[in-house]
């Protein structure tokens, strides 16, 4: 039998297969393009937001603490050092420092529930800009100063910029919350927190959420924005005058008891 003979393509197929041999690869589509950026974008958002909400965070809370340290050790070399016959003073009558002007870095907030590094500067004013977000704690200018009979008023961040009062919510009955200024310390026991809608300034007032009342006791009140990550309403805590330690009587031991729970 003889061999089949070889196949021979017509001119028109052999065209037609030389254009499809030439043909570019097909493009990549405009809404295949648009939801690769779409998801890179949404992970660079992720990113950034990770970065700014906890390791950003977390560097600047230890920057804050170090700055705060080295405000302390300084203040601490500006008075004589107690000899061994003094008696610590821890009962004595505090200081009343003057209101500070706006931004002016007046004292040191340390509590022993937040961390035993934990240390946050204390400025006058409120404002984001200059006190804030820069500095840590700020005072509500014409509410009392430590010490002074009435309410001594202040604010910090929950979260972001150091978030100096973001473990505010987790304070328990009879907690130090300790001011330190260069002339010592005045030491409060954390009592009850609140929460207010931003309008409820009464808790600013000398005897919080009263008009009528005239103020004898000593307050400190902490405020911030709640719940976290929002400012629907504030979180309000409230710590009662404990004591004024002079700084040549050394730090008082609410700085160092164990904190439990």
């Amino acid at each position: 039998m003889p061999d089949s003979p070889e196949f021979v393509p017509s001119p028109r197929a052999a065209r037609r297969r030389g254009r499809a041999a030439q043909r570019p690869p097909a493009r990549v589509s405009i809404v295949g393009v648009i939801g690769e950026l779409l998801v890179t974008g949404g992970i660079l958002v992720l990113l950034f937001l990770v970065w700014q909400l906890w390791l950003n965070d977390a560097v600047l809370r230890a920057a804050q603490d170090s700055e705060a340290d080295a405000l302390s050790r300084s203040w601490a070399t500006s008075v004589p050092v107690p000899t061994a016959s003094e008696t610590p003073l821890g009962t004595a009558d505090p200081v009343v420092l003057p209101e500070p002007d706006d931004a002016e870095v007046f004292g040191i907030l340390r509590v022993p529930r937040f961390g035993p590094d934990y240390a946050a500067k204390m400025a006058g004013g409120v404002s984001t800009a200059r006190t804030l977000n820069p500095l840590g704690i700020g005072h509500y200018p014409d509410t009392q100063m430590p010490g002074e009979p009435g309410n001594f008023a202040v604010a910090g961040h929950r979260n972001t910029h150091g978030k100096p009062l973001n473990l505010v919510g987790t304070l328990q009955v009879g907690d130090a919350i300790v001011v330190e200024v260069p002339e010592g310390w005045y030491t409060y026991r954390f009592r009850t927190l609140e929460y207010v809608k931003p309008s409820g300034v009464g808790v600013l007032n000398p005897v919080p959420q009263s008009d009528e009342v005239a103020a004898t006791d000593s307050l400190i009140t902490l405020t911030s924005c709640n719940p976290a990550f929002s400012t629907a309403e504030r979180i309000i805590a409230y710590g009662v005058f404990e004591s004024w330690t002079p700084r040549a009587a050394g730090a008082p031991a609410a700085l160092t008891e164990p904190v439990e729970g």
